[in-house]
């Protein structure tokens, strides 16, 4: 799958109701062989800034967990490992702050809404969609083809 297709795929999961999280695990689950199941359920919990907390945007905690996947070490002993992926999740967050200015929900969603929007769930084609896109592109570019 190509770019524009794994960004319009997180973007359809997102419109069809999944949390910002699965919307971006779920766009890359096959590619990091994760069964789509246990995709939904173990990014369910992050979406709205981690379970509707409106801390670090679920978008990007999602694509943190694909990372993990892609990019990870599973040795307690590979200090290699966990460096190398936890400075590909400070690159990721970086990225995104230099485009959004914050990667914490609710500043976010100050920036790119309004509180009405918010209360009505209507935030999401404001700021939420732009974003699932946006993390889901710069992850796929981070990953490689």
């Amino acid at each position: 799958m190509n770019r524009e297709e794994t960004i319009n795929l997180a973007v359809s999961y997102f419109k069809e109701g999944y949390a910002c999280s699965q919307s971006v695990v779920l766009a890359f689950a096959e590619r990091v062989k994760l069964d789509p199941m246990v995709a939904k359920r173990i990014s369910g919990t992050f979406g709205g800034g981690m379970g509707r907390l409106r801390q670090k945007c679920g978008a990007v905690t999602g694509a943190f967990m694909i990372l993990g996947m892609a990019k990870g070490y599973d040795r307690p002993d590979d200090m290699d490992g966990k460096l190398a992926v936890y400075s590909k999740v400070r690159e990721l967050n970086r990225k995104v702050e230099e485009t959004f200015g914050t990667s914490q929900c609710n500043e976010l969603l100050i920036k790119y809404s309004n509180p009405e929007h918010v209360q009505q769930r209507s935030h999401h084609q404001d700021i939420c969609v732009k974003i699932v896109a946006d993390v889901t592109g710069k992850l796929y570019d981070m990953l490689g083809n």
